[in-house]
């Protein structure tokens, strides 16, 4: 899933060392490792509008998770454009259908289901890459280095890398893709091509500018979607992955990697199986889903070879007691967390129906067993 609107960051330092400092030790599994296990909880748009007040209160009483200084809706009511019930067509000609407010979308009408559309095919993310994002209209590069880049912040502030194997089926829809890669139709390289060479001219222009004003500016991270994994596996063969997309990956993370910035991978499902390959690719944090992998499954797979963003199981938010989610995540920590660091941990707050008490008991959990 993508990042909600109302993301928090820490904006103060704990113990002997930053956020920043701490984050990169538990990234680069750093010999000392981190004095404390870096931890988020994000929480969308929607849940404003049903807590509103009392959910300020709790933002405000977790300075450790939320910062000092936490954004605080002006208006509890506002829901992003992306998420409100209704249609929209993306920048890329992909067109959406919301079906409830606060909630993400699905792609209903893909611009590339007719491959016949190919060579004509020039929407705005694709003819003016630095000016047209996902959705809206910014000047990226500008847009990157005023919240992401600036050296003066002791957070980390990822670049944006941009959406990879999910733009690849909203483009051409689902079905049609899961065909294309089983059938190696030839289609699929050019496709993978257009969208190499987009986020590519994307990486250039912010890397170009680093090296232009390196006493004012450097990047720490790239960060790439990619939802790829389903509960129980990938979407397509390690085999096919690793003919169709391993390259691409290869091709954009090690870009990042030759400029000095780290990459942080976001992927839905269990993707267990290329794990070796992501870390071959250059990736140097996943954050792999707690229900899809299991933590036995990451500790196998993940530790000590690669640092984890652990996506806690919001399936069971809404349903588990405080005590339950206190034991959790208490496992969670004893099972991945290592000297050299390694594990950072979040909990992604998305549905209307997870309670009050049970945000309080995962900000509570990540202050006792992460600090």
């Amino acid at each position: 899933m993508v990042r909600p609107a109302s993301e928090f960051s820490w904006d103060k330092p704990h113990g002997n060392r930053s956020v920043r400092s701490a984050q990169l030790a538990a990234i680069d599994l750093d010999t000392d490792g981190p004095e404390w296990i870096p931890c988020t909880v994000s929480i969308y748009d929607y849940l404003w509008a049903k807590y509103r007040d009392d959910l300020k209160d709790l933002v405000l009483a977790h300075p450790f998770i939320f910062g000092t200084k936490p954004k605080i809706p002006a208006d509890y009511d506002h829901v992003s454009p992306a998420h409100r019930k209704g249609e929209y067509v993306d920048n890329w000609g992909c067109k959406w259908k919301v079906s409830k407010t606060g909630y993400s979308g699905l792609v209903v009408e893909s611009p590339l289901a007719d491959w016949s559309n190919f060579e004509t095919f020039n929407p705005k993310a694709l003819a003016e890459p630095l000016v047209y994002d996902e959705r809206g209209t910014r000047n990226l590069l500008a847009w990157a280095i005023e919240n992401y880049a600036r050296r003066d912040r002791d957070i980390i502030r990822p670049i944006h890398g941009g959406r990879l194997f999910d733009r690849l089926y909203f483009l051409r829809g689902f079905n049609n893709l899961m065909g294309d890669i089983a059938r190696d139709h030839p289609r699929v390289t050019q496709l993978v091509e257009m969208l190499q060479n987009v986020r590519m001219a994307q990486l250039d222009s912010y890397f170009k500018f680093v090296e232009e004003h390196p006493d004012e500016h450097f990047i720490d991270i790239v960060h790439f979607h990619t939802d790829i994994g389903t509960q129980d596996r990938l979407m397509i063969s390690p085999r096919k992955f690793r003919k169709h997309v391993k390259p691409l990956f290869m091709a954009l993370f090690q870009r990042c990697r030759r400029d000095g910035a780290r990459v942080y991978l976001s992927s839905d499902g269990n993707l267990l199986s290329i794990v070796k390959d992501l870390i071959e690719c250059g990736v140097s944090v996943h954050d792999p889903q707690e229900r899809a992998c299991t933590i036995r499954g990451i500790k196998q797979a993940y530790k000590g070879k690669i640092c984890v963003d652990l996506d806690l199981d919001r399936q069971i938010f809404p349903f588990a007691t405080p005590d339950q989610l206190d034991r959790k995540i208490k496992r969670a920590v004893m099972e991945l967390d290592g000297p050299q660091g390694g594990l950072m941990m979040k909990a992604e707050i998305a549905d209307d129906n997870v309670p009050l008490e049970n945000i309080e008991a995962i900000c509570t959990a990540f202050e006792k067993y992460c600090m």
